[in-house]
């Protein structure tokens, strides 16, 4: 599958729960594109009411730090006016953690998976409660010191 292709389905979600089937039908939490596995996250809203990935009960942005600097990000729009968000994508030969949860959350919904070596898992909410304080940390490679520093440069 292509990332354009991926993105361009999103579109068809008519609510956050149409767009959490959606991502399960396409594969997630981790898809294949271009050949290459990526960890998906989601972030966004639907005419006002958020909608957001959590890795090992915190929301993504905090879990991958500066990591997602390295992502790649795609905005997306759905069928109905303001409505919708950014998907990212984090190579998973990047992320050094070998078991992870991951969580698509929104006001009353939530699709939760136990991902170990690569493979995704459907688990219970409650599961997905309960494991948090048994996973180990989760880590991606970040920038280093050199290029961070080009970066800088660059961004001035």
């Amino acid at each position: 599958m292509k990332v354009e292709g991926f993105v361009a389905s999103l579109k068809n979600a008519e609510t956050i729960a149409q767009l959490f089937e959606i991502l399960e039908k396409k594969g997630a939490p981790v898809i294949e594109l271009d050949g290459e596995n990526f960890l998906l996250v989601v972030e966004g809203d639907f005419e006002g009411v958020k909608f957001w990935t959590e890795i090992n009960g915190k929301k993504a942005n905090m879990a991958l730090g500066d990591a997602m600097l390295n992502s790649a990000s795609f905005p997306f729009k759905c069928k109905k006016p303001y409505t919708g968000g950014n998907a990212i994508f984090v190579k998973m030969s990047d992320i050094e953690s070998e078991e992870f949860l991951v969580a698509y959350k929104s006001e009353g919904l939530g699709l939760y998976f136990k991902v170990r070596e690569g493979k995704a898992e459907k688990i219970s909410p409650a599961d997905y409660e309960r494991l948090i304080p048994e996973m180990p940390e989760f880590k991606v490679k970040s920038f280093s010191e050199e290029q961070m520093d080009m970066m800088g440069a660059f961004f001035g």
